[in-house]
């Protein structure tokens, strides 16, 4: 059954993975034994210490530094990518932000900004990594979705509707591509422990107590949570699973929550 989940030689590209659920999915995957490709485009240097830093636990890792919403720079880095390092086999398309303002007062070039981040770059890292996936007949693309692609929240409209977006644009990929044996899914986290969250992560923030009553596991996921989903959607296990959100949550899309008395 192991072999089922066996990733060892896989080369993954994760978008955005220099710090955060990227990192760790990362970490997650090279300690399965894939490559890893490390992307971010804010800086080299940044880059450069998340390889350094899976390096030092044994993980074989490279970075490339290039912009995901930029089509002519993405085909040249996968053309880069595979010729220097090998065939992309997984590609998980992480690379996103968010801008909290409420609808009233966000610019329109700050909602376009969130979508072509958050929904445009996973279609064009994507175009050009299935281009080779569909001529080797296999490969795995995992877009990051979020809850938010299922609910809404005050201040986060432009992040909401892009992950809505990705979600579908994740089950028209599989129409797609399916047929050519390119499983493509999306995994939708929850709210995790992060460098992020940490100045809310503690007892009496109001936030944090909500998230604590709102998650049936009652806590925060830690980041290693999602390399098992990772994985799955990364190895053989799944090759008959294709267009499927797989929500890593800790249950909060499974219950309307409960009342403010309930223990």
């Amino acid at each position: 059954m192991t072999n089922l989940f066996d990733i060892k030689g896989k080369v993954a590209l994760i978008t955005g993975s220099t710090h955060g659920l990227g990192m760790a999915m990362a970490k997650g995957l090279g300690q399965a034994g894939a490559t890893i490709v490390i992307n971010g485009n804010s800086s080299q240097q940044k880059i450069d210490d998340a390889v350094a830093a899976l390096q030092s636990e044994g993980i074989n890792a490279v970075g490339y530094k290039f912009n995901v919403t930029e089509e002519l720079e993405v085909k040249a880095a996968v053309q880069k990518i595979e010729s220097e390092v090998g065939p992309i086999d997984i590609l998980i398309n992480n690379a996103g932000i968010i801008k909290r303002i409420p609808l009233l007062e966000m610019e329109v070039a700050d909602f376009r900004e969130v979508i072509d981040i958050d929904l445009v770059s996973p279609f064009i890292v994507s175009k050009h990594v299935a281009k080779g996936m569909i001529e080797r007949r296999q490969g795995k693309i995992i877009n990051i979705c979020s809850m938010m692609s299922e609910l809404g929240r005050n201040t986060v409209s432009a992040y909401a509707a892009a992950k809505g977006g990705l979600k579908m644009l994740t089950k028209n990929m599989a129409t797609e591509w399916a047929k050519y044996n390119v499983q493509i899914n999306g995994i939708g986290p929850g709210y995790f422990a992060t460098e992020q969250t940490k100045p809310i992560r503690v007892d009496g923030h109001p936030f944090n107590d909500f998230i604590i009553s709102r998650t049936p596991a009652a806590k925060w996921g830690d980041p290693s949570d999602l390399a098992g989903a990772a994985i799955f959607l990364s190895s053989k296990a799944s090759d008959f699973v294709n267009g499927h959100i797989l929500y890593v949550d800790g249950g909060i899309l499974a219950t309307i929550g409960k009342p403010s008395n309930e223990e």
